[in-house]
């Protein structure tokens, strides 16, 4: 675990800095959201399923400007801007509108998620709702929380006791996305798929869902909401292995007592390369 008392790092200082930047990186991307008819939207790659507008570059942009006034030392892993000074201590891994097909066509399922790497371990982050007024935040040791509120996980032990977040994407591994439901469905539970990783991943830390999984995520997509899954008694799976930081996993994050039942219902690969 990173060293919490080394003079280098005012850790304080980037916790109180992710909770205020998320929240003021939320505001601006909520003035897009309202005009968002005029935005203009390009597809990543040619995938008319990934796309980007105006709103995750700029927001994101102010995210990385805040970043170069206050830690400048700090490297930075963005969703739209790529990847910078990963030799550095603390990395930032930000998305700035996570959700942003459902941002785009007038759904309430987006989010502005900002986590922290220390010593390459997850050990704080900031996921801001503007729609809902919810700040989910939390830092590894000092618990998480929505504004105020602790976080808890699900107290579920079967799979029947809650609903479990889905989603897939048009990369590798989309195959075991039928097979998984059709086993959830066989042991009587139930799923919902929201469009944002990062809400859902909150989600399971705040009891809502007793489980999340995605088979493959992106790490601005959750380095965030991982924490707080921690801080708040759930179980993930080793998401950085290998280039996780930079191409993403499969990713499962869950309440205590079902984590394991999740985690035969995925297979062998929840930990493959």
């Amino acid at each position: 675990m990173p060293d919490f008392q080394h003079p280098s790092l005012d850790l304080d200082a980037r916790y109180t800095f992710a909770k205020r930047v998320a929240l003021e990186a939320a505001e601006r991307a909520m003035t897009f959201y309202v005009r968002r008819s005029d935005l203009t939207v390009e597809h990543k790659d040619g995938d008319l399923q990934d796309v980007v507008s105006i709103a995750d570059q700029q927001v994101e942009a102010f995210i990385r400007g805040e970043l170069a006034e206050h830690f400048p030392e700090d490297g930075v892993v963005g969703e739209e801007g790529g990847s910078a000074g990963l030799q550095a201590r603390c990395i930032w891994v930000i998305d700035p509108i996570d959700g942003t097909a459902c941002f785009l066509n007038g759904l309430h399922n987006w989010c502005v998620s900002i986590g922290l790497l220390v010593d390459g371990e997850p050990l704080l982050g900031a996921i801001a709702d503007p729609n809902h007024g919810e700040l989910f935040h939390g830092f590894v040791g000092r618990g998480a929380f929505v504004n105020d509120t602790p976080l808890q996980a699900h107290g579920a032990g079967h799979l029947c006791e809650g609903l479990v977040g889905v989603g897939t994407t048009h990369r590798p591994g989309k195959e075991h996305f039928l097979p998984f439901l059709h086993g959830l469905l066989d042991t009587g539970g139930m799923f919902v798929r929201n469009g944002s990783g990062s809400l859902m991943t909150a989600y399971v830390a705040a009891g809502r869902l007793i489980g999340y999984y995605e088979t493959h995520l992106k790490s601005w997509d959750c380095l965030a909401g991982l924490v707080l899954v921690r801080e708040a008694g759930g179980r993930s799976n080793d998401f950085l292995r290998g280039d996780g930081l930079l191409a993403g996993n499969p990713y499962l994050v869950a309440a205590p007592g079902v984590y394991e039942q999740l985690s035969v219902l995925v297979g062998p690969s929840l930990e493959a390369p």
